[in-house]
Order: structure tokens, then sequence, then C-alpha cells
């Protein structure tokens, strides 16, 4: 078991109204607000009026910047920042998903630095403050609510990746699932796709930590049993509160302490799909998983089939990956380009930005010949 550091230093505000604490922590950073949200979801559901109700009494500024979207862009990151410069801004507030997160997190440090936004991806920059962030979380997936993480896509540089320092930790965040209600059934699905992927990559990192693997194991099982019957039921407030801790955990830290590191490397791959064709983040999961697995399966039979003993109840490797594959199936997420039914795949060009964007994983790393099967098996 490996070394570890364990630091997790956002506040977590969970449970049915919970948002309606947010003006008394809103009043611990300031009064001028840079509130960052998506493209009109949060109005239509009523949670914007909700926020702008918490954020009056607390006495606030608040300035705006809608239009984050799926698969986020460096360019709304830069305009955002430019606009909380501009308004001196002293607290930046995500209402939205893990794309608006995402982004806040990248504002957060950009605002008070002469940086781009891609600066700190390439290397050029490095964060020496932030603006405090506080999330409102509408939906369940990404785990991005409590942790240093953060995805943008660049299309100028042909990249989408990651990018984490501990300047980027949200200062609170509010997880009510009510504020998850209105998420359509296809994206709910794509959530509790991408966090079964989240606890499968923390799972395939180097690292005995038999414990964190458990934990694992847990995750995955609650999602199996109530993903299911949320996507049946999407106001069950008991489901969404499930899928939300569930989605929350995955990514929170836990699941790899004692570890090296997880392995990314199925993140990676699908990157290449959301910046080439705008799949969703999970659906472009739920399409590269069960391809790596095939392709892993006998490099890493033993600890397939210890994931198929403790999840499927099955020591059988290909079964393992068949009743994962056909778990995606049930919950209606793509395990295939096809299913994505776009007008044109171009391979040739996926293989290429696998290269470009070295989409190799940190524990099992890919070579160019796991490219070109990976490509078949998708």
């Amino acid at each position: 078991m490996e070394n570890f550091t364990a630091y997790s230093p956002t506040i977590l505000h969970f449970g049915k109204d919970v948002t309606d604490k947010l003006a008394s922590s809103v009043e611990k950073y300031g009064k001028r607000v840079l509130l960052v949200y998506g493209k009109g979801s949060i109005k239509k559901s009523g949670i914007y009026d909700k926020v702008i109700n918490q954020l009056s009494p607390a006495g606030a500024e608040v300035f705006e910047y809608s239009g984050i979207k799926s698969n986020p862009l460096v360019e709304d990151v830069d305009k955002a920042a430019h606009l909380g410069r501009e308004k001196n801004v002293d607290l930046v507030l995500a209402v939205g998903g893990g794309s608006v997160v995402d982004s806040a997190k990248i504002i957060s440090i950009t605002i008070p630095s002469d940086a781009k936004a891609w600066d700190f991806y390439s290397g050029k920059a490095k964060p020496e403050k932030a603006i405090p962030m506080i999330n409102v979380l509408t939906l369940s997936a990404t785990g991005s609510e409590t942790n240093l993480i953060a995805v943008l896509q660049n299309h100028e540089t042909e990249e989408k990746k990651g990018y984490g320092h501990p300047l980027m930790y949200p200062k609170e965040a509010f997880l009510d699932p009510q504020n998850t209600f209105s998420v359509p059934r296809n994206y709910t699905a794509y959530g509790v796709a991408d966090l079964i992927a989240h606890a499968l990559e923390a799972y395939f990192g180097h690292g005995d930590a038999t414990l964190s693997d458990k934990f694992i194991f847990a995750i995955i099982n609650e999602a199996r049993e109530y993903g299911p019957l949320l996507l049946n039921d999407l106001h069950n407030y008991n489901y969404r509160a499930k899928i939300m801790y569930a989605a929350m955990s995955a990514l929170s830290g836990f699941t790899m302490y004692g570890k090296v590191s997880g392995d990314w490397g199925v993140h990676s791959l699908g990157h290449i799909l959301s910046l080439l064709y705008d799949i969703p983040h999970g659906a472009s999961l739920t399409i590269f998983y069960p391809a790596w697995l095939k392709l892993q399966k006998d490099k890493l039979a033993d600890k397939i089939a210890h994931l198929g003993k403790n999840v499927f109840l099955t020591n059988d490797v290909d079964a393992t990956i068949a009743q994962l594959e056909g778990f995606f199936k049930h919950i209606e997420c793509p395990v295939s380009l096809d299913d994505m039914n776009l007008e044109h795949v171009d391979r040739e060009e996926i293989k290429r930005l696998m290269i470009k964007n070295k989409a190799r994983g940190f524990a099992h790393k890919l070579t160019s010949d796991d490219y070109e099967k990976l490509v078949s098996l998708i």
C-alpha cells in the first residue's frame, strides 16, 4: 500500500434545501459575485431564481456570464475571467453541472493572473492565487464539485485535457438532489455512467489498496442498483440523492488513497470523441470502456476477474466485460460509435488525435498498435 496525504478543504452542504444556506456562505467572501452558468436550463428549472433570491439578502452585486457548454471551451473561460477582472469580483459562483464547475475553477485562477486560461494547461503559467469559488450543483456526474481538477477543450490546439492545482478546490459546494430533478433521462444516464467510469479509473490504477477497492466496488454497485430505478422515476428524491452522493464519492479522492494513481486512459480517449464530435462526456466513456477492457483482457485478466467477482458475481473475464457493456446498454448509453448515429466518422482522425493528445493512461500505457485496435473496437 502506497503512502498518501489526504486533503479535502471543500465545505460540503448535502441534502434537501441546503441551497437556502447560500447567502450566509456568500457573505464570507465578499459582495461582488461573478455568477457563471450554462445555456439557460437553470432559468427554466427555477434554480436561477432560487440562487438570485439568496444573493439579494446577502447584498451581493451580481455579474453574470452564461453560455458555458457541455464539453466546456477555453474561450468562454477567458471571456468570463475578463469580466471578473473588469468588475473586480470577490467570488465566483458556479451554478450548473461539471462543465460549469470546471470552467469556474479555471476562471478563479485566471482572474488574478496575467495569463490566459490555456497557459496553465500548457505549462506556461502556474497559479499564484485564486478568487474564492462556490458551486451549486445541478447534475450528478463528474464529481468536480469537491476536487481540484478541471477539464477544458481547445479547438485551436486540438486538445481536451485536465489541469489541477490546490488553489482550485471550491471553498464550498451545495448539493441538493432536488436541483437535479430537471436533468433529462439521457443526461441522467450519462451521469451514472460517468461516476462508474471514475470508479473504474481508480480501480485500474497502480497500487495495492484493498479498502479503497472496496469503496470502489460499493460505489459501482450503488450506481447499478439505483441508476435504473432513477431513470424510471426522475423526480424521486431518494434515488437522486443516492446517485448524487455516489457521483461525488467517485471522484472525491478516497477511491485512490493508497494507490500510485488512477489510470485515466479511458477518459483521455473519450475526450477525443468529445473534441471531434461533441459527444457528451458520459457517452464517450461508455463507448470506450468496454473496448478498453477487451483490449486489456489478457494483460489484466486477474484484475478484471476480481472486479467481476465483487460487482457482477462472476470470475469470468469475458462475462465481466459483457456485464458492464450490458449495463450501459440497459441504461440506454451508447457502446459504439454506430450508436451515436453520426453523419461521418473519420477513424484515422480519431487515431491522429489520440497520438497528439497523448491519450495513453498512467498505469497501463497505450501504444500505437493499441490505438489501432481500439478504433476497430468502437
